[in-house]
């Protein structure tokens, strides 16, 4: 296989992926369509959440990126290079980094980067093995069988395996799944790592906090089709949202007329919640409300809109 395209920012294209029209219909299944005339561009650089419900279509769509399924119709481009005309380039421009731990437990880490480079046809003298080890963290386990690593190891085995071949694009499938939140975090900061050094990364992942605090663009798809595709912080504003919960001393007059004109709702034997518009706060009439009915107000706390607000506001009101 070839070596990795060069990755000159002069040279590079604006867009690190382009997908236009992508469909894909499997055949044997019944007629099931994946993808339904997907389009969407992943900008040179950026840190990109794909993100959807299970079964909405984003492992479909990685592995045709990685030219592991192929497409019915459309047409994708990694880093300009048609996935069916540049087949070989296409594949050398991106590194993925799979959900299930799939790695040879007889091989040491040090062993499976360099069968991993010679198959992306990295010269000896190139390789980066050593480097990439450090990286992830996995030096002192160089020499280890993979059997022997924990899976918070396996999987920052895996993403090393990505890199071998210095693509300008890492994809990672639901790369936290299943591991603890000290490693969540470890490797929440190697990939701000490897975005501020230029590498363009893509993520799918369940955690959606994960994505609001990694992602600068975020898309949503459901039921294979793309529903939404924006700036995280532009998809935030969407809802323009907060939300104030007041804890009150006791269960009484939860739920006056008084109250629910202001749109105050009960939720919880003591706790009242009242969702408002940013320049549109009336917090002086909700307490003055609330305290009307001779409650005490013990707390009193505000949240702002989240992305798991806008993802479950988007995906429930998606038609199948």
């Amino acid at each position: 296989m070839q070596s990795a395209p060069p990755t000159d920012p002069f040279k590079a294209p604006d867009n690190a992926i382009t997908i236009k029209d992508l469909t894909k219909i499997y055949r044997g299944r019944g007629g099931k369509t994946a993808l339904r005339e997907v389009s969407l561009s992943i900008p040179r650089g950026s840190f990109f959440g794909l993100l959807g419900p299970n079964g909405a279509g984003k492992s479909t769509m990685i592995n045709i990126m990685a030219g592991l399924v192929m497409k019915t119709s459309g047409t994708v481009r990694v880093w300009e290079y048609d996935i069916d005309r540049n087949p070989l380039q296409s594949r050398c421009a991106i590194g993925v980094v799979p959900q299930e731990l799939n790695l040879d437990p007889f091989f040491t880490p040090r062993e499976l980067l360099e069968v991993q480079a010679g198959m992306y046809g990295v010269p000896a003298a190139a390789r980066r093995t050593d480097a990439i080890l450090e990286a992830v963290g996995l030096t002192a386990q160089a020499g280890a069988y993979a059997r022997t690593l924990s899976g918070g190891m396996r999987r920052r085995l895996l993403v090393a395996k990505a890199m071998v071949h210095s693509p300008p694009i890492l994809v990672l499938d639901e790369p936290t799944a299943g591991v603890d939140v000290d490693l969540r975090r470890q490797l929440w900061a190697m990939l701000r790592q490897l975005n501020a050094s230029g590498t363009t990364i893509l993520l799918t992942t369940h955690y959606l906090e994960e994505a609001q605090s990694l992602c600068d663009r975020v898309a949503i798809i459901n039921h294979g089709r793309l529903i939404a595709c924006d700036t995280t912080e532009a998809l935030l504003r969407t809802l323009d949202s907060k939300v104030m919960t007041v804890t009150v001393d006791r269960a009484t007059a939860l739920a006056t007329p008084e109250l629910a004109a202001l749109g105050i709702e009960a939720v919880g034997a003591d706790r009242l919640q009242v969702r408002y518009r940013r320049g549109e706060a009336h917090m002086e009439d909700v307490l003055t409300a609330i305290r009307a009915t001779g409650m005490k107000i013990l707390d009193l706390s505000t949240e702002e809109t989240r992305l798991e607000d806008i993802f479950l506001h988007l995906t429930r009101q998606e038609p199948g």
